[in-house]
């Protein structure tokens, strides 16, 4: 993957870049955390699913997200 930038446009305004992979997130002292705080009802993911599908949906539903139809759809498995 590529990104191509104007660097004069980003970093002659004080822009900056920085990478990450999970944010700051440390998967194995925070995925145990956050399960946690989910099957304690504190974490409602619920909230940031706006679809499901199955995997004979999958293909509708990414153009349904390049559309800006949907942000985040969950593909079930049974």
């Amino acid at each position: 993957m590529e990104l191509t930038l104007p660097l004069l446009d980003v970093f002659g305004r004080g822009g900056s870049l920085k990478s990450s992979w999970y944010g700051d997130c440390l998967p194995e002292r925070d995925f145990p955390y956050l399960i946690d705080l989910f099957l304690q009802g504190r974490l409602p993911l619920d909230r940031f699913v706006t679809g499901r599908t199955d995997l004979a949906g999958v293909d509708s539903a990414l153009d349904a997200m390049h559309e800006g139809d949907t942000l985040r759809t969950v593909a079930v498995i049974r």
